[in-house]
């Protein structure tokens, strides 16, 4: 029991100390605030613009009126999350490739924690430090574009906020494991997917507006069906019924569902790490 306990206690300080820097990193450079959430405003703005352009002259019609305060409100919702993806892509998965890089890795991997503890603790700092800096945007823009939002199911929002994050990352903690294996193209991947994912999980606008096998297809990012949920919970209307994926209690399961098994995966990349670490004396694979 008490050996129990203190290596649960280990592994608790382990992940407050890896969580760490990435909370109080937000104070020690305040420019950050402003290129993180300032900035990524523009972006949001140029769609924000396409839109109004798109039902320019339809100003009498109430239902036009409706439908892009929705598309409006879609683009400054899946604004506020490209900021959790990209932290997924760049700040968990290439991390421990990053590490190894810099000489951190042989010490993480020494340390007699889990390392499911280390990628936990890198999860919740990341979580932290991109939740504030995405409550800013959002803010921003609601405040900015004049999006009305209306909340029926608060809890079910918070409940499929929150599933969609430990989803992602989880995602993040199992890429990590494997960018760590693959090596070198770690980044290359990296860049390779930030794009892509923006396009077929409809961060700007409807998934399903690439056809209901695609939206389908690019639920295995959890992104993809979390704005899903979230766009039909904050825009309950019926003008736009026929533009979701799923109901999002369907939805949400799902996610529920992808938050195991990425955790699942992350715990068996890992293993399998410390497995090759041990028997050949190494964390890539062969070509690297």
């Amino acid at each position: 029991m008490t050996a129990t306990v203190n290596r649960l206690s280990l592994n608790l300080r382990a992940m407050f100390g890896r969580s760490y820097p990435r909370v109080i990193g937000m104070q020690r450079e305040p420019s950050w605030l402003f290129f993180e959430t300032i900035l990524p405003l523009l972006g949001i703005a140029a769609y924000v613009f396409i839109y109004k352009g798109f039902f320019l002259g339809l100003d009498a019609d109430p239902a036009a009126n409706e439908r892009l305060n929705a598309m409006i409100g879609f683009v400054v919702i899946g604004g506020t999350m490209i900021a959790f993806w990209l932290n997924v892509l760049w700040s968990m998965a290439s991390q421990l490739y990053w590490e190894k890089e810099m000489g951190n890795l042989a010490l993480y991997m020494m340390a007699p924690m889990s390392r499911m503890a280390l990628l936990a603790g890198m999860a919740v700092g990341g979580m932290f430090m991109t939740g504030t800096r995405a409550i800013v945007t959002l803010v921003a823009g609601i405040y900015v574009f004049g999006v009305v939002l209306t909340v029926t199911s608060p809890l079910l929002i918070l409940a499929v906020f929150f599933v969609t994050l430990i989803a992602l990352y989880g995602m993040g903690m199992m890429l990590a494991s494997l960018y760590l294996l693959w090596g070198r193209e770690a980044w290359h991947l990296s860049a390779l997917m930030e794009e892509p994912i923006f396009l077929v999980s409809g961060f700007y606008f409807p998934a399903k507006a690439l056809g209901q096998s695609i939206a389908l297809g690019a639920s295995i990012i959890p992104a993809t069906l979390g704005l899903d949920a979230l766009r039909q919970l904050l825009f309950p209307s019926k003008a736009l019924s026929g533009i979701w994926i799923l109901p999002p209690d369907t939805e949400l399961a799902i996610l529920l569902v992808l938050a195991v098994l990425f955790l699942f995966l992350a715990r068996a990349s890992l293993a399998y790490l410390e497995v090759l670490a041990r028997r050949e004396g190494r964390l890539t694979s062969r070509h690297q």
